[in-house]
């Protein structure tokens, strides 16, 4: 299996686009990296026929098929940035052979989440281009610009745009997920440490790959491995290395409140989040530390089960925080998501993942009962930001979850099955 030279060719583009988010500029809220991809997309799809439109500078949107009912895809095309750690540039789209699993493109954004768009727009194309346009209904990929910062770019495409009757947001893993916790990331500022300085991380849903600080005549650089914060166990966290090497110089980390709290932290003593529920405990990472004259500061990336109060979370966050001189403030809030797990569109999504599990790679005959099923996530989709949406795919559950670190790759040939996935989805009318 192969991909054809178009579709390698808007690929290879997409992903050299340095789509992370940035300052505001005009027409481009979220800077203008995010933007620069999303006219990209937009002009590729005018010029292969489709209907294309902007909602708010803030997200893109393009469509086939006539008729009143409309079904949804729901993408995003800003990427985290690349982090550290990389065997090829981050955002050149490079091929390689991989013993298991035959050819492979690696890139920033190739899973999460320009792979998946750009795999939604091929199975519309290869419709079009074969007369198989949609006469009854139509189907619109919406595409977001800043998904891994807010999501506001979707609830601002909620509040002013179409919102299609079913949408999927191929932006998590198969079979389908019914449940998302909550995500609270939270910024704790305090006062500068004398003689001390520090820089390490570079988003809060990242587990940090490195950390360097300055400390009393020592500098110190350690390396961890960068994963997805709603995923801590898959990395080593750099800050928290960082806290060992210092202390391995001879330095006393109650000296310093920063690295006392960093020292000490446990999420449950800090949430009071002890339970768990069907979407597992609770989770955290240390994703941002910086230290210099003017403060402290430290992002945390908190994965809350849904059964938990939100909002008591963050109040016990901010009363333990004072313990150590350090202010609290909430970056982003978002309540859990917890859909029915036996409802008929739900139920039809894992019936299309069912009849495609055994052409993914790695794929074992005991994977069929193992991975029918719905489950639970912390990570965070598109789905609770805009109605009648459900993430669906596009990661094989028994594949490591590449999303956010270095080397991010996927086989050509899944790529190629998520074509068809999104293809089946869109050929049974999105499910109405």
């Amino acid at each position: 299996m192969e991909l054809t030279s178009y579709q390698k060719d808007f690929l290879t583009k997409l992903i050299s686009i340095k789509s992370v988010g940035g300052e505001p500029s005009e027409g481009a809220p979220y800077g203008k990296a995010p933007r620069e991809a999303l006219d990209f997309f937009l002009n590729e799809a005018a010029q292969n026929g489709f209907k294309t439109g902007v909602v708010g500078d803030r997200a893109g949107w393009i469509e086939f098929g006539t008729g009143d009912h409309l079904i949804g895809i729901i993408c995003h095309l800003d990427v985290v940035p690349a982090g550290d750690g990389w065997d090829s540039g981050a955002f050149t789209l490079t091929f390689t052979e991989d013993d298991g699993r035959g050819r492979i493109m690696t890139g920033r954004g190739i899973i999460d989440d320009k792979g998946p768009a750009a795999a939604s727009f091929f199975a519309m194309k290869e419709l079009m281009d074969e007369g198989k346009e949609p006469k009854d209904f139509r189907v619109r990929l919406i595409l977001g610009t800043d998904e891994e910062r807010s999501c506001s770019c979707v609830e601002y495409y909620a509040e002013h745009g179409e919102v299609p009757e079913f949408s999927i947001t191929p932006d998590a893993m198969f079979p389908a997920i019914y449940c998302e916790k909550g995500i609270l990331q939270v910024k704790l500022t305090g006062k500068p440490c004398d003689n001390f300085t520090a820089d390490g991380g570079s988003a809060p849903n990242m587990v940090p790959a490195t950390a360097k600080c300055n400390v009393g005549f020592d500098e110190i650089l350690v390396t961890g491995k960068a994963a997805h914060a709603s995923r801590p166990e898959q990395g080593i966290n750099a800050i928290s290395l960082l806290m060992d090497a210092i202390e391995s110089f001879g330095y006393d980390l109650n000296d310093y409140p920063v690295m006392k709290l960093i020292k000490e932290f446990d999420a449950p003593s800090f949430t009071g989040c002890n339970i768990t529920d069907e979407s597992g405990s609770i989770t955290s990472n240390i994703g941002m530390l910086n230290a210099d004259a003017d403060g402290c500061s430290l992002v945390i990336d908190f994965r809350i089960p849904f059964t938990f109060n939100m909002q008591e979370a963050f109040d016990n966050i901010k009363a333990k925080a004072s313990e150590y001189g350090f202010d609290a403030e909430h970056i982003t809030f978002m309540e859990a998501l917890h859909k029915d797990k036996d409802s008929s569109s739900i139920k039809k999504l894992t019936s299309i993942w069912e009849s495609h599990m055994d052409k993914f790679t790695g794929f074992k005959e005991k994977y069929r009962d193992q991975y029918k099923d719905a489950i639970a996530i912390g990570g965070g989709t598109y789905a609770r930001h805009i109605p009648n949406t459900v993430a669906f795919g596009p990661q094989a559950p028994w594949h490591e979850d590449l999303c956010h670190q270095a080397n991010e790759n996927v086989a050509v040939s899944d790529f190629i099955e998520w074509i068809s996935i999104i293809r089946e989805y869109i050929e049974r009318a999105g499910l109405s």
